[in-house]
């Protein structure tokens, strides 16, 4: 028992020895800080032992971290489009690391995501770094018209519209400009830009041949401008108006002789680049 009694009293002695040297050490450290000039403190800051730390909020991301979970969910399908989308807004060719930080798709994790996308034929992988692939590789309206005028039986609008940001204006600029045509595909509802270049000859179709010489225009101008507003066209003329406001004036309408027109060697034929529309006219020797 005594032995037991005089190692719990040393016990206690090496505590207390501890504790006061301890107790010395805090204080020397504290008697060594600089002491702050009270005329740089505001007169009502707290101190800054009663200042609290910030507290951390760790709801606060929760929505951030919940909504990259479920992209990285999502089926690999719609993976992919949320890449393609970034690279074709961006026109900047991204690392796996950049697409992740930019809309959250995994790349080096997902490896169906990686093999789709680098074999995806909007997208060009040169081993580093993913890009945007258009069907056309233009940069400016420049490039654009010359590749329209190697298309004579024209070129899809959608296969354009991706080449550049700007293109669809472009192709504005170019029709108001007289440099192409923008005509509409009434099978796929789709436009089709042709190259305005009366040099050029278009080859024509028997069918559209034929189906140009079988239309009769109406006699009464009446009649075409109805048939036009029925196939969604907007006649250039009003010629029911035109015939009101003759008669509250009255002005009586002056009948026009008609002519019989005969096509001679001398006349100018305005649809020249178009020669199989004219080959059956009977053209009279001069």
């Amino acid at each position: 028992m005594s032995s037991l009694k005089d190692s719990l009293n040393k016990f206690k002695q090496q505590q207390e020895k501890c504790q006061s040297t301890l107790t010395s050490i805090a204080a020397r450290a504290a008697s060594s800080k600089p002491t702050q000039s009270h005329k740089n403190v505001p007169p009502n800051a707290p101190s800054s032992s009663t200042r609290a730390p910030p507290a951390v909020k760790f709801s606060s991301d929760t929505d951030r971290l919940q909504h990259i979970n479920n992209i990285r969910k999502s089926p690999v399908g719609a993976q992919i489009k949320r890449v393609i989308d970034l690279l074709l807004e961006t026109r900047q060719a991204f690392t796996p690391e950049q697409i992740n930080e930019a809309c959250y798709v995994d790349v080096n994790a997902n490896k169906a995501v990686f093999d789709s996308l680098r074999n995806n034929h909007k997208v060009y992988y040169d081993g580093r770094r993913f890009s945007y692939k258009s069907k056309h590789d233009l940069k400016d309206k420049t490039q654009l018209l010359n590749l329209i005028r190697k298309y004579r039986e024209g070129i899809a609008v959608v296969d354009l519209k991706d080449a550049y940001p700007s293109v669809m204006e472009d192709l504005q600029g170019l029709k108001g400009a007289g440099e192409i045509w923008l005509l509409s595909n009434f099978d796929s509802q789709e436009d089709i830009a042709y190259p305005n270049d009366p040099k050029v000859v278009i080859k024509v179709d028997d069918d559209l041949k034929q189906l140009f010489r079988g239309i009769e225009l109406p006699r009464d101008m009446v009649d075409i401008e109805k048939d036009l507003q029925k196939n969604g066209m907007k006649p250039a003329t009003n010629t029911v108006k035109r015939k009101a406001m003759a008669q509250v004036h009255g002005i009586a309408p002056k009948p026009k002789p008609k002519k019989k027109r005969e096509i001679s060697k001398r006349t100018k034929l305005t649809n020249a680049h178009l020669p199989e529309l004219f080959q059956n006219l009977n053209v009279p020797d001069t």
